[in-house]
């Protein structure tokens, strides 16, 4: 017996020790299903976190588009009306004294004959400045004359006007570009640069293009005004109107200039289907 006893005791821990390495694998295992677990719920709470800051963007994002919408729409039936006023009491005050001044025509001395010609030409170019202006304003007018034909409008206007010499480069086929109402935000952002610069830029010239591409209408306006600080312009009720405007349709939207060597516009605005906008 006394022979046995050292192999029962070894036969003892070798039993204990397999069981303490059975019982160390089990632990293992057990913290390796809770690591696991953890690192899954981890994952899970974090993608849906991740999915609701996603749809909290998305969100703002759609607010925010439906908002400029909603102002683009404001501004676009104050347009309208604006330009419908112009048409029926300002034109139609112009279009009655230019026929009054036809009549009186025949009654003027020849002293005054020359000086009264002169003004009646005024008042008659006022009629169409005033026609042209308010079929300008009217969204209405510019989707039933399309988007091309209001641009080469706006360069005539100007050169009629002579307040600079404004010139336009059409490049490809106009058919490619079709959507009515996102015409009316890219002759928007036209008539916007056209403005500042008639207002502040004290240019000689204007260029236009527009470049029918196969996927997209490129668009680029030059000026050799006395140009601006970008910087301060950013912060411009203009500029912020454009740029609205050109996200609203996604479209990108770059303005260079610098003091004495004038401004550029180059807007790239990727076809798409109509949109649901009204105006």
């Amino acid at each position: 017996m006394i022979n046995n006893l050292p192999l029962k005791v070894f036969q003892e821990i070798s039993v204990s020790t397999a069981a303490e390495r059975y019982l160390l694998v089990y632990m293992i295992g057990v913290l390796l299903i809770i690591c696991t677990l953890i690192i899954l719920i981890f994952i899970f709470f974090n993608k849906r976190k991740n999915k609701l800051l996603l749809d909290k963007i998305e969100r703002e994002q759609a607010f925010q588009e439906e908002l400029t919408s909603t102002q683009i729409e404001i501004q676009e039936q104050t347009l309208k009306n604006i330009g419908q006023e112009l048409h029926d009491n300002i034109g139609q005050l112009l279009s009655v004294a230019n026929m009054q001044m036809s009549i009186m025509n025949t009654q003027v001395q020849e002293g005054i004959r020359e000086q009264f010609t002169e003004t009646k030409n005024v008042v008659k170019e006022s009629l169409s400045e005033v026609r042209a202006l308010s079929k300008s304003l009217n969204s209405d007018v510019i989707i039933n004359k399309g988007f091309q034909k209001s641009v080469e409008n706006e360069i005539s206007r100007l050169n009629k006007l002579k307040l600079l010499s404004a010139n336009l480069e059409i490049i490809g086929d106009e058919t490619l570009f079709s959507n009515s109402k996102d015409s009316i935000i890219l002759f928007r952002i036209i008539q916007e640069f056209i403005s500042n610069t008639v207002k502040y830029a004290s240019a000689a010239s204007l260029f236009v293009r527009l470049e029918y591409q196969k996927e997209s209408l490129l668009i680029k306006i030059l000026d050799d005004g006395k140009g601006f600080d970008i910087a301060s312009a950013e912060k411009g009720s203009g500029l912020i109107n454009m740029k609205s405007r050109a996200d609203l349709i996604h479209a990108d939207l770059k303005l260079h200039s610098a003091i004495k060597q004038g401004t550029k516009l180059e807007l790239q605005y990727p076809y798409r289907e109509e949109t649901m906008l009204t105006f």
